[in-house]
């Protein structure tokens, strides 16, 4: 089923329009719910995130809202503007300080990415039964991949695939609010202060996808 799916999102990945009069839109503020699958049906994380579109800021709690039996707990601080995040451990007030390399997430599309067609989630013909949705897909240099993202006409993200040579995942956002209710999940915490830059070992890039791998 999941080999299925994936080669049904790679041709709508490669299924262009060429429209060439669409540009990319950008994110509002959100707070929200996310889910993270592989495409061989793990469960790698869910958490609730709060995303700031104007300052480039994230943050993702895993595994805090519900019970599903997620791979990954973890409390990601993102600063994409900055490039440099923190890994968070609330519970005994610790943190590690990271430079972030890479920019990419599943909440903004990238100002590179390409018009790829408009579709229909459910049904079109029946009053209420469906949602209409951009899809927009690009390459991931990176991580010699790609990716392919679904969108509402408001530019909230539903769908997030990125395809790469080691392994792919489904990004899904719900319960959807356009505002940031908590300001504070944006600031640093006072336990990390001060907190120096790890090194990064040689090889390795830093990225918000890059915690799932």
């Amino acid at each position: 089923m999941y080999a299925a799916l994936t080669l049904f999102f790679f041709m709508c990945l490669t299924a262009s329009t060429h429209a060439d009069h669409h540009q990319p839109c950008h994110s509002p503020n959100m707070t929200g719910f996310m889910s993270v699958m592989s495409m061989k049906g793990e469960m790698k994380a869910y958490g609730a995130f709060t995303y700031d579109s104007m300052g480039k800021k994230l943050r993702f709690r895993s595994n805090e809202s519900s019970a599903t039996n997620a791979s990954h707990s973890m409390d990601l601080l993102m600063f994409f503007e900055e490039g440099t995040f923190y890994e968070i451990e609330s519970k005994n007030q610790s943190c590690v300080k990271k430079t972030l390399h890479c920019s990419m997430h599943p909440l903004d599309i990238p100002d590179d990415a390409t018009f790829s067609t408009k579709e229909h989630s459910g049904s079109a013909a029946i009053e209420g039964e469906g949602l209409q949705l951009d899809v927009w897909t690009g390459s991931m240099p990176d991580k010699k991949g790609h990716y392919s993202m679904s969108v509402t006409k408001g530019c909230l993200p539903v769908f997030t695939f990125y395809f790469t040579e080691s392994t792919s995942f489904l990004f899904r956002t719900m319960e959807i609010e356009n505002e940031i209710k908590d300001p504070d999940l944006l600031v640093v915490p006072s336990f990390c202060m001060g907190q120096p830059v790890e090194d990064t070992p040689e090889g390795t890039v830093n990225g918000f996808l890059n915690e799932f791998v």
